[in-house]
């Protein structure tokens, strides 16, 4: 067993590091030892996401120089997008490609920094081939075991879910870029996930696969996709209907546990801390681990040096929503059906029409500022000096932003 001395100093580091980035994010303390965020306005989340941010951008910051030159020629300026003319195609891309590092290189603009995803995996650009710019992104992986508003609206047992959580996905990613998200671009991007060519390529890449823990043969088909907003209620999955169709359903909310809120710095310190106390979850990021295993991970680490686990209760409630690409999605889900109906899905290029007849037209007409746009205010966002301000409306949320 390692001395206690670096035992208690690194202990002792990781409580004052905490406690001082917690306090400078403005978060105080509830009676049961939980967080209270200082606000839940989209200003103050994504102020208090800043610092996670920036340690992304920072880490990414030779990729950045070295891809951006590349890569700048698909991001649009306001003046490549005409609304009549957005041509919406999706692209299934493969890692270890020049798309994997063009969508790698996109969503590092996310205000919020997005995960890597876990097991399955499904990575769409989301083109404009009227000019061959980039639209969007849509990243689709395991959905997270746990998600009590989802279990509740499929009325899931804990065996149900076990047996059958294999028919969804979650939409990790999920969101345009500008200046397309300027026209409710976010819009047309998430009801894309309830598409024939979505439902097509999961068939393709999954049907017939054989779990790697259960060494079963799979024979699932997509049902349903969830996904959950990063800042709150979210305005842009809100009122995603085509038609009859509602293409998200809001489910609730997430009860605000989570990880966002400790930097990696400090998560270095812990893993480091459970390696000199040769804890199992000091490793990680093995197929089965899942997203839960960073939490799990800070669970045990706080209980060691004396934190108390409720720290991980954030606060910051996100909203959750679903898309039932097969009409009959919640019997299959329950077990009650065993073959799908797509009785109403319809292609990228049917449901492209209609988002634009809906949203992107009627918002060009309105608010045609949107050319404004350059690819220079890509560029920097991809700075960690970038920062947010947000006009809200009745249609959405406009991101500006001011180097």
């Amino acid at each position: 067993m390692p001395s206690s001395i670096p035992l208690l100093t690194l202990e002792s580091r990781i409580r004052r590091a905490l406690r001082r980035h917690l306090k400078n994010l403005g978060f105080k303390k509830a009676g049961d030892g939980s967080l209270v965020p200082p606000s839940n306005s989209k200003d103050t989340l994504r102020r208090m996401h800043r610092a996670q941010r920036v340690d992304r951008l920072k880490s990414e910051s030779q990729f950045i120089a070295k891809q951006w030159p590349l890569l700048r020629q698909y991001f649009a300026s306001g003046t490549d997008v005409i609304a009549s003319a957005i041509t919406p195609e999706l692209e299934l891309i493969d890692s270890g490609t020049w798309q994997s590092n063009l969508f790698r290189l996109a969503a590092l603009t996310w205000s919020v920094p997005v995960s890597q995803g876990y097991g399955r995996r499904m990575r769409f650009l989301v083109w404009d081939r009227s000019n061959d710019k980039l639209i969007g992104l849509i990243a689709l992986g395991d959905p997270v075991f746990n998600l009590s508003v989802r279990d509740k609206y499929i009325g899931w047992s804990a065996n149900d879910r076990k047996q059958r959580l294999v028919g969804m996905l979650d939409a990790f990613v999920l969101g345009s870029l500008p200046p397309y998200n300027r026209l409710l671009g976010g819009k047309l991007v998430a009801a894309l996930i309830r598409s024939v060519e979505v439902r097509d390529a999961f068939r393709s890449k999954y049907h017939g696969t054989e779990g790697i823990i259960s060494q079963e043969r799979k024979h699932a088909s997509l049902v349903a996709v969830t996904t959950t907003s990063a800042l709150g209620r979210s305005s842009v999955y809100n009122r995603v209907r085509l038609g009859d169709v509602k293409y998200l359903q809001q489910l609730g909310y997430t009860e605000g546990w989570g990880h966002f809120h400790v930097p990696e710095a400090i998560f270095a310190d812990i893993r480091t801390y459970l390696r000199l106390r040769r804890h199992a979850y000091e490793k990680g990021f093995k197929f089965g681990d899942g997203p839960n295993w960073r939490l799990r991970a800070l669970r045990h680490a706080m209980s060691l040096i004396g934190l108390r686990p409720e720290l991980l209760r954030h606060g910051v409630k996100r909203e959750v929503f679903i898309s039932e690409l097969a009409t009959n999605a919640r019997a299959i889900l329950k077990g009650t059906r065993k073959r799908p109906k797509y009785d109403d899905l319809l292609t990228v290029a049917e449901i492209s029409e209609l988002a634009k007849k809906r949203w992107m037209i009627p918002r060009a007409e309105r608010c045609p500022d949107y050319q404004a746009h350059t690819v220079k205010q890509i560029e920097a966002m991809l700075r960690a000096n970038y920062v947010y301000r947000t006009i809200d409306d009745a249609d959405g949320t406009y991101k500006f932003g001011v180097a």
